[in-house]
C-alpha cells in the first residue's frame, strides 16, 4: 500500500507575509554588469596564476622534496626545535651578552689610544663575556670543553656546515639546542646570519637562570640524543597519493 501524503495544513488568511521596506525614491538602484567592455571586475587572488621567479619556485620545490623523500636522522633532527617559551627566555638573556659592534669597538680603541698617549700604562681591562660565532671558532670551543652552552640554526644551507655539532656537542658533554633561525642568531651577533653562537659564560646575577636553562635543554636534546637517532623524516606524500 502507498503511504499517503497528510494534507496539507488550512491556508490561515490572518497570515501576512513581511512587508519589504519601502525604497527610497532618491537612491537609484544600479547594478553592475560584469561582462566584457562594461563594468571593471572586483580584484582577485591571482596569485595562483602568477609565474614566479626561478628562485622562489626552487625554494618551494625544494620544500616539498623534503617532505616526500625519506630524510635520515641526522638530518631529520633539524626540523625539532627548541619550545618557543624556551626560546623566548634563551633570546632575552643572549641580548646581554652581545659582542660590540664596530661603532663600539671604535670608541673603545679610540679611548684606549688616549689613554695611552696620556701616558697610562694600566688601561688592560677584564676580557668580557660575550658570545662566540663562526662554525670554526666554535667547533674549537667544544673540543676544548669551552661551551658551556651551543645554539644552532635550524636552517643551515648547505646543512652539512652544521650536521656534526650535535653528535660532537653530545661526545664532549656541551649542552646544545636547535633554533629558528639563522637570521636570528645573526641579530644577536651584529650579522646578517649565524649558523651557530656559543655561551662560554655568564654573569653571577644569571648564572641561576642560566643553569635552568641548561637543565630544560638538556632534557630536550642531549638525553634524548639516541631516541631522535632513530627517528627518520620526510616520507609525507601529496594529498592525492593519500586518497
Amino acid at each position: 500500500s502507498k503511504s499517503k501524503k497528510p494534507a496539507p495544513a488550512p491556508y490561515d488568511a490572518r497570515a501576512k507575509k513581511p512587508e519589504a521596506p519601502a525604497a527610497n525614491p532618491l537612491i537609484e538602484k544600479r547594478t553592475r554588469n560584469f561582462s566584457i567592455g562594461n563594468a571593471i571586475q572586483p580584484k582577485r587572488d591571482m596569485s595562483r596564476f602568477v609565474k614566479w621567479p626561478k628562485y622562489i619556485r626552487l625554494q618551494r620545490q625544494r620544500k616539498i622534496l623534503y617532505q616526500r623523500l625519506k630524510v635520515p636522522p641526522s638530518i631529520a633532527q633539524f626540523t625539532r626545535t627548541l619550545d618557543k617559551n624556551i626560546v623566548l627566555q634563551l633570546f632575552k638573556l643572549a641580548v646581554k651578552y652581545r659582542p660590540e659592534d664596530k661603532a663600539q669597538k671604535k670608541e673603545r680603541l679610540k679611548k684606549l689610544a688616549e689613554e695611552k698617549a696620556a701616558g697610562k700604562t694600566d688601561t688592560q681591562s677584564k676580557k668580557p663575556i660575550v658570545l662566540k660565532y663562526g662554525i670554526n671558532h666554535i667547533t674549537t670551543l667544544i673540543e676544548q670543553k669551552k661551551a658551556q652552552l651551543v645554539i644552532i640554526a635550524h636552517d643551515v644551507d648547505p646543512i652539512e656546515l652544521v650536521i656534526f655539532l650535535p653528535a660532537l656537542c653530545r661526545k664532549f658533554d656541551v649542552p646544545y639546542a636547535i633554533v629558528k633561525s639563522k637570521a636570528r642568531l645573526g641579530q644577536l651577533v651584529h650579522q646578517k646570519k649565524a649558523t651557530a653562537i656559543a655561551f662560554t659564560g655568564v654573569k653571577n646575577e644569571d648564572k641561576n637562570e642560566f643553569s635552568k636553562l641548561l637543565e630544560a635543554i638538556k632534557a630536550n636534546f642531549n638525553d634524548r640524543f639516541d631516541e631522535v637517532r632513530k627517528h627518520w623524516g620526510g616520507g609525507v606524500m601529496g594529498i592525492k597519493h593519500q586518497h
